[in-house]
């Protein structure tokens, strides 16, 4: 092809170009042109739009906020039928359902709770109202089953399931707690003497009596922490006062508690006040290891989580039977002091140091303070008294008038109440020498020893002093050499020896052969004379006269001999020599 058609196509070419480009042009400038009629169309639109949306969220605002109201709705009314469903528990009472009842009151606290902090309702004040109203009157009927539930399960304990309670042996052999083991009254004046200590005591099992059935507790404890919860407590406490504290009362007069004032006690005989400290002994065991630490039990059950109103119910349940036992023990500590009275009060003051660590444990709370002070005043004052007691009897024995006679020489009434008194006491070595620890210094082993020979020699003065009440010289000796034979031979068959040494038996043994050689001498000096003048008469010989005199004399010397004879047997035959080996010696 040559060069001017080739020209001729490409300028061709280009013309098609251009036109292209041209409509090109053209169509956008069409396409800008409807754009913009658009936009100007959409934001008309949208002015006219906008009115619509508005409607559209206040719509959608109004649905969110009926929903809201129909939920909150839906709360109050579940609340409401709620409160209906528990009223209805609580109108039928607590006695058939008790675990529903508990439930129905929590849930009306719940209740009453939802509506105090929605006040902003126009029904709060008055269902709150009704809800208050109906739970004081749950809580009334909760009072009520309480004390009816308390009352029904509160019985005094009989003593012999008490006595089955204590170790065998310290059960009573017979019905009477004052015929039981240990409890027998120490009378110096008796032979009969039976070892004071019960060995088997350290490791006595106690057996705490149940004085509630455990099945009724959780109820009573249920009970009693909803009336605390509602603010009950003070006749919470009350009920239980006065129910338990009367049942325990009469479980001790059952058992044969009485209460006794110091007059009571001062007018009462010897033997009677005697058989009363040996079961007051026995009381106060049974008391304490029985009986009060059952109601410890209790009381700690029922008021569980509740400890300041625990401790005071238990005080106030307590304090008037601890009152009474421990009065008569303030009232036999503070009585007239008389020797026959050391051993029980040494008794006495063995059971109440041997109760007073569990006294101190049971009576552990703030409230009870008074009743642990009074135990320990107790125990204080009749460990004084026991030793002031025990301080008079040296000087009562060198001091003893008796006007009781020994017309036959024998041993005084005296000396068997003073050696049975110094046995007796060694049966109560360890609480004697706890006492001289209390109130003195020094070894109390050798205290006890020199006491006791103090004692012996106040009785050898007062024996000293009754022998010369005899107007026969060898009555004199005799009775003195009976009584002193007497207490070496029991001294000797006794503890005393260890304490008072063998030195002191020989001593005094010599002093008996010392009363036995005066006894034949002033017994038998005069009527051996008559022997003695008749040996030397006849010794003499000579002549027939002085044979005659001799003779004559012999024969009145023997009279005289029979006839003094004759005259001690029959006063010396009346007299007595107990021991049948002094007898012979």
């Amino acid at each position: 092809m040559g060069v001017p058609q080739a020209m001729e196509a490409l300028s061709g070419r280009a013309a098609m170009i251009r036109e292209s480009l041209h409509k090109s042009q053209t169509i956008t400038d069409s396409m800008v042109a409807i754009l913009g009629s658009f936009d100007h169309r959409l934001s008309a639109l949208e002015t006219a739009m906008r009115p619509t949306q508005i409607r559209t969220h206040s719509i959608r605002r109004a649905h969110e906020n009926i929903d809201k109201t129909l939920k909150a709705a839906e709360v109050i009314l579940a609340q409401f039928d709620l409160t209906r469903k528990a009223e209805a528990k609580i109108l039928r009472g607590p006695h058939e359902d008790l675990e529903s009842y508990l439930e129905a009151i929590d849930q009306l606290r719940s209740n009453v709770r939802f509506f105090s902090s929605n006040k902003s309702f126009k029904s709060s004040d008055g269902v709150l109202n009704h809800a208050n109203n109906l739970l004081a009157k749950a809580i009334s009927k909760l009072e009520d089953e309480f004390r009816q539930l308390l009352t029904s399960y509160s019985k005094p304990v009989e003593p012999d399931r008490l006595f089955d309670c204590l170790p065998n042996s310290l059960r009573p052999s017979s019905g009477s707690p004052g015929k039981q083991g240990d409890a027998s009254g120490k009378n110096p004046s008796s032979t009969d003497h039976s070892g004071h200590h019960n060995k088997g005591l350290e490791t006595a099992i106690y057996t705490t009596p149940t004085l509630i059935p455990p099945r009724v507790l959780p109820l009573l404890h249920d009970l009693a922490q909803q009336m605390v919860q509602a603010g009950h407590q003070q006749q919470l406490l009350r009920t239980y006062r006065e129910i338990r504290s009367s049942v325990l009362e009469q479980s001790l007069r059952k058992l044969g508690v009485e209460k006794l004032s110091k007059d009571d006690v001062q007018k009462m005989q010897w033997e009677v006040l005697e058989a009363k400290i040996g079961n007051w002994i026995h009381f106060m065991r049974i008391a304490v290891k029985l009986l009060f630490a059952g109601e410890k039990k209790v009381c700690d059950q029922i008021f569980d989580g509740a400890n300041s109103l625990r401790d005071q119910c238990f005080a106030d349940v307590t304090a008037n039977s601890v009152a009474v036992l421990l009065s008569f023990g303030e009232a036999i500590a503070k009585s007239k002091r008389s020797p026959e009275k050391l051993f029980v009060l040494l008794d006495m003051y063995e059971i109440m140091r041997e109760l007073q660590s569990e006294i101190e444990t049971i009576f552990g709370g703030k409230a009870c303070v008074e009743m642990r002070e009074s135990s320990l005043s107790l125990t204080k004052r009749l460990a004084q008294t026991a030793q002031e007691t025990f301080g008079d009897f040296e000087e009562a024995v060198e001091k003893d008038a008796t006007k009781t006679a020994v017309l036959d020489g024998t041993v005084h009434p005296l000396t068997s109440y003073v050696i049975n008194y110094v046995k007796f006491l060694f049966d109560y070595q360890s609480t004697l020498k706890q006492l001289f620890q209390e109130f003195h210094e020094g070894d109390a082993a050798s205290q006890l020893a020199s006491v006791t020979t103090r004692i012996m020699q106040a009785l050898q003065t007062n024996l000293d002093g009754k022998s010369r009440q005899y107007k026969d010289p060898a009555l004199t000796q005799l009775f003195l050499m009976n009584n002193i034979h007497y207490i070496v031979r029991s001294v000797r068959r006794s503890e005393a020896k260890d304490l008072l040494g063998d030195d002191w038996v020989q001593i005094h043994r010599r002093i008996v052969q010392q009363h036995a050689n005066q006894y034949k001498r002033v017994s038998w000096s005069k009527i051996l004379q008559c022997l003695t003048v008749q040996g030397s008469s006849s010794a003499m010989g000579g002549d027939g006269s002085s044979s005659g005199v001799s003779r004559a004399m012999v024969k009145d010397r023997f009279k005289t001999f029979n006839i003094q004879f004759e005259e001690l047997h029959q006063r010396q035959s009346q007299w007595t020599v107990p021991d049948s080996e002094l007898r012979e010696s």
